[in-house]
C-alpha cells in the first residue's frame, strides 16, 4: 500500500506542477507589418559620448543634403543638448553647395567657404554621414556614396560614412 500511495502522490504532484502554472494555450498572435517607406524627418548625425548617433528631426523643409547640412551646422537643439548630444561641426560651415558625380553611384562633393582639412575627424564623419543619408533619402545617390569635403584650405579625401 505504501508503494501505491507514493505512486499516487507522485502522479498528483506531477499534475499540480504542470497544470497549475496558469498559462493557457492560445493561437499564434501576429503583429502588424514593419513600418517601411520614407521617414518623416531629416536625419542628422550628432555625437553621444564621442560616438556618431542618428537623430531624426521633424522635416519643416525638404530633406535635401543642403538643408540637412544647414541643420547640422546650426548644432544640437536644446532638448538634444539636454540628452547629452553634441556636435563638432563648426557653426561657420554654412553656406555649402553639394555636387554629385555623373551617375548615382559616383561620390558627392560638399563645398564650403570654411576650412575642410582642419575639421576634426568626428566633424568630418558627422558631415559625411549626414550628407550620404540625406542624398540616399532624396534619391540623389545610392546607399553609401563616398563624400569629399572641399573648403578654403583644400580637400579631404573621399570617404563613405563609417556607420554603413
Amino acid at each position: 500500500m505504501t508503494r501505491r500511495a507514493l505512486l499516487a502522490g507522485g502522479v498528483l504532484l506531477a499534475l499540480l506542477a504542470t497544470g497549475g502554472c496558469g498559462v493557457r494555450p492560445s493561437a499564434v498572435i501576429t503583429g502588424r507589418p514593419a513600418v517601411s517607406g520614407p521617414s518623416g524627418g531629416v536625419g542628422l548625425y550628432l555625437l553621444a559620448e564621442g560616438e556618431l548617433v542618428l537623430v531624426l528631426r521633424p522635416a519643416s523643409a525638404d530633406a535635401s543634403p543642403a538643408n540637412a547640412l544647414a541643420l547640422l551646422a546650426a548644432g544640437p537643439l536644446e532638448y538634444e543638448r539636454g540628452l547629452g548630444l553634441t556636435s563638432e561641426v563648426p557653426a561657420g560651415l554654412d553656406p555649402v553647395t553639394l555636387t554629385s558625380g555623373a551617375n548615382r553611384s559616383d561620390g558627392l562633393t560638399v563645398r564650403t567657404t570654411g576650412a575642410a582639412r582642419s575639421l576634426s575627424s568626428r566633424a568630418a564623419d558627422q558631415i559625411i554621414c549626414t550628407v550620404a543619408g540625406a542624398a540616399a533619402q532624396s534619391g540623389l545617390a545610392q546607399n553609401s556614396p563616398a563624400v569629399t569635403i572641399v573648403g578654403s584650405d583644400g580637400a579631404r579625401p573621399p570617404r563613405p560614412c563609417p556607420l554603413r
